[in-house]
């Protein structure tokens, strides 16, 4: 199991976070994703390694961006 934290700028509410969790709910081997908008912070949870690529894209998609802290 892998855990990695991501530091996402740009949100601001609920509607934010769901859309953040939505997209990078999507991607291959993400198994859980925790977002506040308040702290900006996105922690997925991996059965396996996930790729920050596929991770990075997807809050790209949502519509924010993000970098990798941990």
């Amino acid at each position: 199991m892998s855990v990695v934290e991501f530091q996402v700028a740009g949100m601001s509410c609920s509607h934010c976070e769901v859309s953040v969790r939505d997209e990078v709910g999507r991607v291959p081997g993400v198994e859980a994703v925790q977002v506040s908008a308040a702290t900006g912070r996105l922690v997925v949870t991996g059965g396996g390694a996930v790729e920050d690529a596929l991770v990075l894209a997807a809050v790209d998609e949502a519509g924010y961006s993000a970098e990798r802290v941990s």
